[in-house]
């Protein structure tokens, strides 16, 4: 774990945020060998920061033993390069429980995600994850998402709150967004609060979240073709809207209209794409189900066009 704060850790590497799958063997066990080998190569080939445990990675699928032996895995891989941010979830007691494990593994942060099934009120959500960040020395990212939206007042409480750095945003009102960035900025001046854009596609979104001054966001993409979504990130950050409209038509809507077209492919076509790179990181766990073989060959259809996409634009070949 770095000495330096993990605000200034996620925005000193330009690249994409890592969001690795968690790989499992045929048995359903826990490979930590291919996941290490997963995180490896996306540190190689850019990472800015890796999200382990996260919603890709099968956060609500893990047993806490699982999730520690995971974060630690990530971290002893990482070995300091980029920051390692573990996911903590469901209701307080048990957020507060994988918060403490992600800190004995070594974790620089927390992703909070929503609380399990249950729909709070703001002062109910603010008590939640105030009482999250409080539970370790580890910085926490709070996960705007379903049941946990937050009213911009709100998220000024928790910006105030000791221990939290900023707000990932997954649930795409943009006219929520600029309110509670107005509100961050007018109600704490000067206050360094991070946001995320943090829907499951975020590349889709990113002119216009990078229009509100949001420009850290989580790539999927990354996972599977970390070429392609690294040239959409240099291309994005340079303002070469030529090339970002390109990957968007060739790549991108292509991708996101196959990912709509099955429940829980947020995470099981990721997955699959993972392998389709050559690493063999399992299935994923039950209730989630696999893409069947058309779909597949879909995703794999849209990976070759992003890739010959770059090759006629000069942007780069495979990683």
């Amino acid at each position: 774990m770095s000495s330096d704060p993990l605000a200034v850790r996620l925005t000193a590497v330009a690249g994409p945020l890592f969001f690795p799958v968690t790989a499992f063997r045929a048995d359903g066990s826990v490979d930590v060998e291919a996941f290490r080998a997963h995180v490896r190569r996306g540190v190689d080939a850019g990472a800015a920061a890796v999200f382990a445990c996260c919603g890709t990675g099968e956060f609500h699928a893990l047993t806490p033993e699982e999730f520690r032996l995971v974060v630690a895995a990530a971290v002893e891989e990482t070995a300091g390069q980029v920051p390692v941010v573990a996911g903590a979830g469901y209701g307080t007691a048990l957020a507060v429980r994988f918060a403490e494990l992600a800190e004995e593994a070594g974790a620089d942060g927390l992703l909070a995600m929503p609380p399990y099934l249950v729909q709070a009120d703001q002062a109910g959500l603010l008590a939640h994850y105030t009482a999250l960040a409080g539970a370790t020395g580890i910085e926490t990212i709070v996960y705007q998402r379903d049941n946990a939206v937050f009213a911009p007042e709100t998220v000024v409480a928790l910006a105030r709150t000791p221990g939290i750095i900023g707000l990932k945003d997954g649930y795409g009102d943009l006219d929520l967004m600029q309110r509670i960035v107005s509100a961050v900025r007018t109600g704490l001046p000067g206050r360094d609060f991070l946001y995320f854009n943090g829907l499951p596609t975020a590349e889709l979104t990113g002119l216009a979240y990078r229009g509100i001054g949001v420009t850290l966001y989580s790539s999927a993409v990354f996972a599977f073709a970390p070429d392609i979504a690294l040239a959409f990130y240099r291309a994005l950050d340079s303002g070469d809207d030529g090339l970002v409209n390109a990957l968007l038509d060739t790549f991108y809507r292509p991708l996101v209209e196959l990912r709509g077209r099955g429940r829980g492919y947020a995470v099981s076509l990721v997955k699959a794409g993972v392998r389709l790179q050559g690493l063999d990181v399992g299935e994923v766990r039950s209730p989630l189900t696999e893409p069947p073989a058309a779909h597949i060959e879909e995703l794999t259809e849209i990976i070759a066009s992003g890739r010959a996409l770059l090759e006629r634009h000069g942007a780069g070949g495979r990683a």
